[in-house]
């Protein structure tokens, strides 16, 4: 394919292949069968030691990669690279660019971009650094920085694929994933890139980050220290909640114009009808109703269309207190007193920080493939949270437009429009 001038696309960039990893399994199509049967995949926390004292006792664990055929699953590859965004990661993109069909050769590289990124990045690999500093008085492996740059993961897969285009890496917290899909779109938009491999990935199961996130009052805490099911822990809307699970997990998506998806003979059934982004310019981890609405009303009227015309909406929904009534308060906002319906996927995977939101948007497109909802499993009616959220059982629903909300600490807000060519 001759390298063309850029030139400012018009149509919405068209999604040719994406792949996930999360709590439900390291195979797509085995998470995506769980999420249906309503299994949930929250678990006791064995990723490190607990003492007696330690508050985070469950968590949404991605299984073993380490038997997969993969360069980067090497014991060499994995001895320098040893924080887990980086296999974990990388392998959401290999898998991503198979099932998408582009080969990137040294004719097309330079016009694949890369927002692929990390809200924590690699910080276990500086942890245990420092811990080695203080015990074994030794100085930090080389590795150990280029394992903690955030950026790293991005670099780690322009060399695994070979793409050359614009590499930048979008850090919104927990909406991540979701911006890094909406960057790459401005580069196609813009004529800077023809394609984009872009998501996110995060493993924050690390002692202080967990327990960090205990003694911010955000992480799921059972009440009066009363022992549940790990697997009822996570349960978005419901009057019963009590804050996030915290899980790891990766996923990419390959994002193109659609002239190029033509043009090279690529597979697409879902484009990126709009989007929009907001700053609530208000808290550094409360909600704002108002900037919140408007990051959906935006994403709406840029994909052309009507609040009525969304079949669903995939829901941020962490299971906190506030964030879900505010995310409650802005669809009734936008959408009247009959919103559609809304399904929140982290009552099945829990909170996966940055990667959350691409790996919903995943299995978005999957049931937008086989015209089918997720159950939010794990919910009991909230008398202020008057909502349909597909409780208990997957729901049969045709899906031209759906809704997708992220929200992130620091008040970054990104809102998605995909849809379903017919």
């Amino acid at each position: 394919m001759p390298l063309t001038e850029p030139a400012m696309e018009s149509s919405p960039p068209v999604i040719i292949g994406y792949d996930a990893v999360s709590a439900l399994g390291i195979d797509l199509e085995e998470q995506w069968r769980r999420a249906l049967a309503g299994e949930s995949g929250i678990a006791p926390l064995t990723r490190f030691p607990l003492d007696d004292e330690f508050p985070v006792r469950i968590a949404g664990q991605a299984a073993s990669i380490d038997h997969l055929d993969y360069p980067f699953l090497s014991a060499r590859h994995l001895a320098s690279w040893s924080s887990p965004i980086f296999p974990y990661g990388m392998l959401s993109v290999a898998r991503a660019l198979e099932n998408s069909g582009l080969e990137i050769t040294q004719e097309i590289a330079p016009r694949v971009a890369v927002t692929y990124s990390s809200a924590i990045g690699g910080l276990d690999a500086v942890l245990h650094a420092d811990r080695r500093m203080r015990s074994e008085n030794k100085l930090p492996p080389p590795y150990a920085n280029p394992n903690s740059c955030i950026n790293m993961i991005g670099g780690k897969v322009a060399i695994q694929t070979g793409a050359q285009g614009p590499i930048v890496s979008t850090i919104t917290a927990c909406a991540t994933g979701l911006t890094s899909i909406l960057t790459g779109a401005m580069f196609i938009a813009q004529g800077r890139a023809d394609a984009a491999i872009c998501g996110a990935v995060d493993f924050a199961l690390v002692e202080p980050i967990a327990a960090g996130f205990y003694t911010m009052n955000g992480v799921y805490n059972p009440k009066d220290n009363v022992e549940e099911a790990p697997e009822t822990a996570s349960r978005p809307f419901s009057e019963n909640r009590r804050g996030f699970v915290i899980s790891e997990g990766a996923g990419a998506v390959i994002l193109c114009s659609r002239e190029f998806a033509e043009r090279n003979g690529l597979d697409f059934s879902i484009e990126l009808a709009g989007w929009g982004m907001t700053s609530d310019a208000h808290h550094f981890v409360a909600p704002n109703f108002e900037t919140i609405t408007r990051c959906m009303e935006i994403a709406v009227s840029d994909a052309g269309i009507s609040p009525a015309d969304i079949s669903c909406i995939n829901a941020h929904a962490a299971s906190t207190r506030v964030g879900d009534k505010v995310e409650y308060d802005a669809v009734s906002a936008l959408f009247g007193k009959t919103p559609p319906p809304v399904t929140a996927n982290k009552s099945l995977i829990g909170h996966a920080m940055g990667a959350s939101s691409v790996i919903e948007s995943i299995f978005g497109f999957q049931g937008m493939r086989d015209g089918i909802l997720p159950p939010t499993i794990n919910y009991r009616e909230d008398p202020e949270i008057s909502i349909d959220c597909v409780a208990d059982t997957k729901r049969k629903l045709d899906q031209e437009f759906i809704l997708k909300n992220s929200f992130g600490f620091g008040g970054c807000n990104s809102c998605a429009v995909f849809r379903k060519i017919r």
